[in-house]
């Protein structure tokens, strides 16, 4: 379960195909700056020990990921280049509280969104590859099917662990957690809505 309060329309993921290099290179950014997100998050709260051994193991597995996109965006022929940050991250989590531990708590389940959203993106991306045959090892796009469905149960299982964090670190009630985190979705969905159109993201 994603816990998303609005869905992507499913052509989003045939959008994403005839944009392809433009969203591996921000495939590759979102990768990156999700290890960044991790590792910080060790930095800024270390006493809560319960955050330590899964940041870290998220953060290598997101450099992994990284990676992956960055060596298909050059046997594509591409590069990975600097390009002007997508404001989606940024905006979602303006919406964090600003006094601990309802930070804390914010955070974590804005990060458990935008891992959420990322999952949803990437299904679409694998749908929609799968749509023109690229499940077949011979097809010309069958090495972006394979890293886009590869790339789901992981993203899914971080949304997961963000969640689970959010009710290790902070002392909430489960319903309470769970409003808050309803209530951060409606959010998320209100930036995605509001997102510019004129450069192919991830979160665009």
């Amino acid at each position: 379960m994603l816990h998303l309060a609005a869905g992507t329309d499913e052509g989003w993921g045939h959008w994403a195909l005839e944009h392809m290099d433009a969203i591996l290179l921000d495939h590759a950014h979102c990768e990156k700056k999700a290890a960044s997100t991790a590792l910080s998050m060790i930095f800024r709260y270390p006493g809560c020990p319960q955050l330590m051994m899964p940041m870290s193991a998220l953060a290598r597995e997101e450099l992994e990921h990284f990676e992956l996109v960055v060596g298909l965006i050059r046997r594509r022929g591409g590069e990975f280049v600097r390009q002007e940050p997508s404001p989606y991250a940024a905006r979602l989590m303006a919406a964090s509280r600003k006094h601990e531990p309802d930070r804390l708590l914010d955070i974590l389940l804005c990060c458990s969104l935008i891992e959420a959203r990322s999952c949803e993106r990437m299904q679409l991306i694998a749908g929609a590859l799968a749509e023109r045959g690229a499940e077949a090892p011979g097809h010309d796009m069958h090495e972006l099917f394979e890293l886009y469905d590869g790339l789901l149960v992981s993203e899914a299982r971080h949304h997961a662990t963000y969640v689970e964090l959010a009710r290790g670190c902070v002392e909430i009630e489960e319903a309470a957690l769970q409003q808050r985190l309803a209530e951060l979705a409606a959010h998320e969905a209100t930036v995605l809505e509001a997102a510019p159109r004129d450069q192919p993201r991830m979160h665009n």
